[in-house]
């Protein structure tokens, strides 16, 4: 199953589940998809953000340990 974020084209967005993207494509291609607040059968995917899992943020990189930074190993980063 996908979920989609969809709009039609007076502006309202909805969602709605599919068995996978080639049900999208036929619903949409066939004119089945409608809007459930105006009816428009216009409709083509919303802009959707990606679902990312929360990881541990990175720990920043240690403090130069030379302040001439001449050649060390954080050489041109900061």
């Amino acid at each position: 199953m996908i979920l989609y974020r969809l709009r039609c084209d007076h502006g309202h967005e909805f969602e709605e589940w599919f068995g996978n993207s080639a049900e999208y494509e036929t619903r949409a291609t066939a004119g089945t998809l409608t809007c459930p607040e105006c009816g428009s059968s216009s409709v083509s995917k919303a802009i959707m953000a990606p679902s990312l899992g929360r990881t541990k943020a990175a720990e920043p990189p240690p403090a130069c340990p030379s302040q001439g930074c001449g050649g060390c190993a954080f050489a041109n980063q900061h």
